[in-house]
């Protein structure tokens, strides 16, 4: 079964999060079979080992990072892979998947390009 975590940075104010959880609810709604979960870096909760280890606990076996940064500043670049290497010693039995950060991938760059050109409705 398929996870799917989505990672960002944290932050103490609530709706902060919002956009993070409207992530992952897309994700859900798109592929009802996979199971989502959102993790933070810090100041709020779960973090990466909790989420990582709810996904497992609800079978999955393939749970896929997808690094909510726009670049691959000091987070992406060596926080995410010393927290990924942690949860595959954790979860040897899981394939754990680091994906790009969203910001690398051309398609939401040119999404963003395309949503600031656009005359307000």
């Amino acid at each position: 079964m398929l996870g799917v975590i989505v990672f960002a940075h944290g932050s103490r104010d609530p709706l902060w999060r919002r956009p993070v959880e409207s992530v992952a609810r897309q994700i859900a709604a798109t592929d009802p079979g996979a199971q989502v979960s959102c993790a933070y870096l810090e100041l709020c909760e779960p973090d990466l080992a909790s989420a990582a280890s709810g996904l497992v606990a609800a079978g999955a076996t393939h749970v896929r990072v997808l690094p909510l940064f726009f670049g691959m500043g000091k987070h992406a670049r060596e926080d995410l892979p010393h927290l990924m290497a942690g949860i595959a010693k954790a979860h040897p039995q899981v394939r754990f998947e680091q994906l790009p950060a969203a910001g690398e991938d051309p398609r939401l760059t040119a999404l963003l390009a395309k949503i600031a050109l656009e005359p307000n409705a």
